[in-house]
């Protein structure tokens, strides 16, 4: 059975980190546009433990613990580590999309469909998105050769 740390030998590291970062950008996006479509048709669907509202920025939270912290110690490219990328991508979308919400609203489910919140979540979730793009961009490029200009 292969480790956790074990890499594919058929891919080179560029290609992993264009993966990777597809990976992470893909879940991130899709994970917005899926919250914010689910809540629009359902505004007042709530996850109340013991009296509770638990906004979904908090589960994301523990998503991005959970897929975060094995690709902080683990290094290679497998299944466990793609599933620990989507788990954390899954996390950021979620906290990223609430961020703004609760910052610049009262919090409240019909504030969740306000304009300011919306234009809040696609602006973190895009900034986060170029980040990870420009990450890759220049992770990928060459290196400049000596004396090449």
């Amino acid at each position: 059975m292969p480790s956790i740390t074990e890499t594919s030998s058929s891919r080179t590291p560029a290609a992993i980190v264009r993966r990777n970062g597809r990976l992470l950008v893909l879940t991130m996006g899709a994970t917005f546009v899926v919250l914010r479509a689910m809540l629009h048709l359902s505004p007042n669907s709530d996850f109340d433990v013991a009296g509770y509202n638990i906004h979904h920025l908090f589960t994301g939270i523990l998503f991005i613990v959970a897929g975060g912290v094995p690709l902080a110690i683990f290094r290679g490219s497998t299944r466990r580590m793609d599933a620990a990328l989507v788990i954390f991508g899954v996390g950021l979308g979620m906290t990223l999309d609430e961020w703004i919400y609760l910052i610049a609203t009262d919090g409240t489910n019909a504030s969740y469909l306000l304009p300011v919140s919306f234009w809040g979540g696609v602006a973190v979730v895009s900034v986060a998105c170029v980040y990870a793009i420009v990450l890759i961009a220049a992770r990928i490029r060459p290196p400049r050769q000596p004396g090449s200009g």
